[in-house]
């Protein structure tokens, strides 16, 4: 058990480690040269993304805590399956987003408590926001965080000068969230019965975890994704959502979404406001 002190703590960490990733990644944003590689799964690695965890993983490795990052995931489960605690990062939610320079990435920190995500950090550094959230104290969305080098930032200013999330309890017309760069045939079976259901029915594709962070916010009903994302794709946005009060839920069998499984494989799963 981490008392909430320590928590504030730990959380100012990854809010500062974030915010210092984002100002890397910018600066490789604002270059001509990506060093675009791919990966085992034929996903695209960028030198942003590379950078990016090396900073996080040297700033989080010093609360000693474990660190799982999409960048060094090789850990075997054998040794991760006693972790009590651990970071789960995403150096870089979005790499096809950042390559097409549409600024739809986020760098995304959360800590893991006994398989469920108790804190998150959220940050979309082409946008300057920032969205953090910790059980017992709430999820807060900040604008005008620049990407730095240098960030000093702590929890109780951030609180002063951001918004509780959700910031409406729903939109006015029922509206959807879906993934800008991964369609499937069953996501737009799911919105077809919606609109069946609720008649005219809007739908915002967007990229990263900015996607959860929507239905948090209160300017999404509903986030439904049936296809394949990983356990560091999804952990701090759930964490963002569900401590503004939205669930976070498998599709088949509405279950809470689980973390530190031996296939870090998310199932496919709906993110919903509670009404």
């Amino acid at each position: 058990m981490i008392e909430q002190e320590a928590l504030v703590n730990l959380l100012t960490v990854a809010v500062n480690s974030a915010v210092r990733a984002g100002g890397l990644i910018m600066e490789v944003y604002n270059s001509d040269d990506f060093q675009v590689n791919l990966k085992s799964d034929a996903t695209p690695l960028t030198l942003a993304d590379r950078k990016a965890h090396h900073e996080i993983k040297d700033s989080l490795i010093k609360t000693r805590i474990p660190v799982l990052s999409e960048e060094g995931r090789n850990i075997l489960y054998e040794e991760r399956q006693s972790w009590e605690f651990f970071w789960m990062v995403d150096p870089l939610d979005g790499t096809k987003e950042f390559i097409k320079r549409n600024g739809e990435f986020t760098v995304n920190i959360a800590l893991i408590c006994n398989g469920f995500p108790d804190m998150g950090v959220v940050y979309a550094p082409v946008q300057g926001l920032l969205y953090f959230a910790l059980q017992n104290l709430g999820s807060f969305r900040v604008e005008n965080i620049p990407a730095t080098l240098s960030p000093d930032f702590n929890i109780s200013a951030l609180i002063n000068i951001g918004r509780k999330l959700p910031l409406q309890s729903k939109p006015e017309k029922f509206t959807v969230v879906s993934s800008r760069s991964h369609p499937s045939p069953e996501t737009q079976s799911y919105i077809e019965n919606l609109k069946r259901i609720h008649g005219e029915v809007e739908v915002y594709p967007r990229g990263s975890s900015m996607k959860i962070c929507m239905v948090a916010e209160g300017n999404a009903n509903v986030y439904p994704r049936f296809g394949k994302t990983t356990e560091w794709d999804t952990a701090a946005g759930q964490a963002v959502a569900e401590i503004a009060g939205c669930r976070v839920v498998t599709a088949e069998g509405n279950k809470r979404m689980v973390y530190n499984k031996e296939d870090l494989e998310n199932p496919w799963f709906i993110v919903e406001r509670v009404e």
